[in-house]
């Protein structure tokens, strides 16, 4: 199943990432290499989310990965969520769906 961590953040995350981007790029390969981080990355024009997507059984990597990011724990993310995303097309589709 895949899940959606979903930050939301402010107009001072630019600004002010490159002081936690190491510590955060870090953790985001780490859960990678564990198989639990597919992709993550910012929305651009205007920069005001980030979208990572999870894989697993339930929303619990991505729970996890949110309270430890330092994004997330220096104010940065001003809020987050977890969403369930019903995958059906393409080569990693959870549920694959055919016509």
């Amino acid at each position: 199943m895949h899940f959606l961590l979903i930050y939301e953040v402010g107009p001072e995350y630019v600004e002010r990432r490159g002081e936690f981007r190491k510590e955060h790029l870090a953790l985001a390969w780490e859960a990678h290499h564990r198989g639990e981080l597919v992709l993550g990355g910012a929305v651009a024009d205007p920069v005001d989310m980030s979208i990572l997507l999870f894989q697993g059984d339930s929303p619990a990597a991505a729970q996890r990965f949110a309270a430890a990011d330092p994004y997330v724990l220096h104010g940065l993310v001003h809020r987050w969520t977890v969403r369930p995303w019903i995958t059906v097309v393409g080569a990693g589709a959870a549920t694959p769906v055919h016509g």
